[in-house]
């Protein structure tokens, strides 16, 4: 009989469960995510920018493809489609709408899909495009019900449906109020199927004026975090593909679970991953002459017979007290499962009694499904706020997925954060003005810092050498190490203000890349070592370098003859000693 924990899945493997599956309590959601990139191909589209910016339609075929790269290393499994309106040449899968040209209709994204937007970019894909479908009449109401058929004519099912527009003009139809209307109509039928329409307006030059007309277009932010209608076009490709991924990344749960309170009192929660790390795509292996990826199959033969056996007539059998124990499969698996996805209260602990060795692996935050049921976010805060009061955790036992063994999870509570405020730094017995021009400098290097920003050079390598065979490319794209530190823009910030704090804090002859002194050489007469003349310094001078913090420039010899010229008295012979006697003696 196979081992115990063979039978379960294991949880930290990162797996694809089948059509995006997440399971959990009574209810869950299925299905693949899909966006249509819509995209305006009128003349306007293809006016090139000032100072050799690039055409709004490059632009906006730079983000497809970025967008196409992307899924296919994050969600291979979605779908995505590009369709162009108006256009001279018509191409749609029922041959119904004139002015419409679907060039990818809604499938899984793949490397001749990139190509194929590749072509579109450039000097040679605004002329491709001339050539392809031409610019002609616009109706925005039949390019929306052309997409409309793309989404009935997938048969998967589809747990999140967005469409986005590119256009740069706010009055597609010139004031032709039969097409507005018929326009708003079919928006209207789309976001009652559940598709989410944005707007990704672009530049133009007497401005793009949202209210008139696709303000009844487009679909109201899902939640307050989202970016919502932007009022603002995009003029740069860099705000372009910051607002495109904004709405096309969408938030998933790793799982929705029942937090069950007690008999009948169930909270519905999701649990959520901040962060998750990068990992390169395991191998798989290829088959020599297609280079196909082979798939593995396991059959069982009788020992004595060598027929196939059936799954029907496989049984599984433990030995327990010198007995063989012969159980059906369906025998074995009502044994190992322990109970239905959920979260079960078993009790409260102090937090004292939470140790930093039972965290085992990485945390997760839980959020209340209030549209699963109703009341759960204010039980949910409710719980919440009694444990933060109280100083306890909520221990739970845990089944996060189906044929997953339990386990036991804390509920640390954890009230919202404000980000830390700047802390000074002080430096032993510094001066104000050392600390001043530290905070400065500081204050100068500081940046909002965010997790995604800095990518893995490793990963991004990889993926790097896998588009590019993909693409039959020459070479793959350099990758940037963003992880280093760019001294050079630090330098251009700072300014003058490292030479300032230097002066400021070291002696004059310091040179931290230089090499030690050598040693001094007997005089050629009579042996014995040189003797330097003694150094005298002014008392107006050494009183200013006491009140600006500067007694650090001056040598040892210096300050020990100082000392000796006021009376000060130390029993130290090293330089901060003899500083702080002076700033003792003169600082009063």
């Amino acid at each position: 009989m196979a081992e115990w924990n063979a039978y379960y899945r294991n949880e930290d493997d990162e797996e694809e469960q089948e059509e995006g599956e997440q399971s959990g309590g009574d209810y869950k959601i299925t299905g693949r995510d899909s966006l249509v990139f819509l995209v305006d191909a009128s003349k306007e589209m293809f006016i090139k920018g000032e100072d050799g910016q690039p055409s709004n339609f490059d632009m906006t075929m730079q983000v497809v493809r970025s967008v196409y790269a992307s899924k296919i290393i994050s969600s291979h499994r979605d779908l995505m489609a590009l369709v162009f309106y108006g256009t001279e040449q018509s191409k749609d899968p029922s041959k119904s709408f004139k002015h419409v040209y679907v060039y990818h209709d809604l499938d899984e994204p793949g490397a001749k899909r990139v190509q194929e937007v590749d072509a579109l970019r450039g000097g040679k894909g605004a002329q491709l495009a001339a050539e392809t479908m031409g610019s002609g009449e616009t109706s925005l109401g039949d390019a929306l019900w052309c997409c409309a058929n793309l989404y009935s004519d997938i048969k998967l099912r589809l747990s999140h449906k967005r469409l986005m527009i590119f256009t740069c003009r706010d009055k597609p139809h010139e004031g032709d109020s039969v097409k507005d209307r018929q326009a708003r109509t079919k928006s209207g039928d789309l976001k009652e199927t559940g598709v989410i329409i944005d707007l990704m307006h672009l530049m133009k030059p007497d401005g793009f004026d949202v209210a008139p007309f696709f303000r009844d277009i487009i679909s109201p932010p899902e939640d307050e975090s989202e970016l919502g209608l932007q009022l603002e076009p995009c003029d740069k490709l860099e705000d372009l593909q910051k607002r495109v991924r904004a709405k096309e990344q969408k938030k998933r749960a790793q799982a929705r679970l029942h937090l069950c309170l007690g008999e009948g009192i169930n909270v519905a929660v999701g649990i959520y991953a901040t962060a998750v790390t990068a990992r390169k795509p395991a191998p798989i292996r290829l088959y020599r002459e297609t280079n196909e990826p082979v798939r593995s199959k396991t059959r069982t033969f009788h020992t004595q017979t060598g027929s196939l056996l059936l799954p029907s007539e496989i049984k599984k059998s433990q030995v327990y007290g010198k007995k063989q124990i012969v159980m059906e499969k369906d025998e074995v698996d009502a044994i190992k499962k322990f109970e239905d996805p959920g979260m079960f209260l078993i009790g409260f602990k102090p937090m004292e009694r939470l140790k930093r060795h039972h965290h085992i692996r990485p945390a997760a935050f839980i959020y209340p499904e209030e549209d699963e049921v109703k009341g759960s976010a204010c039980l949910f805060s409710a719980l919440l706020t009694k444990c933060h009061e109280r100083n306890v955790f909520a221990l739970c036992r845990c089944v996060s997925r189906r044929n997953y063994p339990p386990r036991f999870v804390a509920l640390v509570p954890q009230k919202e954060e404000l980000p830390l405020q700047f802390l000074p730094l002080y430096l032993p017995n510094a001066s104000q003005r050392q600390v001043d021009k530290m905070k400065e400098i500081v204050s100068k290097l500081r940046f909002k810092y965010r997790s995604d920003a800095f990518e893995n050079p490793v990963i991004q390598q990889q993926y790097r050498n896998l588009e590019a065979l993909a693409l039959d490319m020459m070479a793959p794209e350099d990758t940037e190490d963003l992880i280093m530190p760019k001294v050079d823009q630090m330098d251009q910030r700072l300014g003058p203000l490292v030479q300032e704090f230097k002066d400021l804090v070291y002696p004059a002859d310091y040179n931290p890349e230089g090499k030690p002194a050598a040693k001094r050489k007997t005089a050629d007469t009579g042996g014995g070592a040189e003797k330097k003349p003694k150094v005298e310094v002014p008392e107006d001078e050494l009183r200013a370098h006491v009140q600006n913090g500067t007694l650090g420039k001056l040598t040892v010899p210096v300050l020990k003859e100082a000392c000796k010229k006021f009376g000060v008295h130390t029993t130290g012979t090293k330089k901060q000693e003899l500083i702080d006697a002076l700033v003792d003696q003169l600082g009063q």
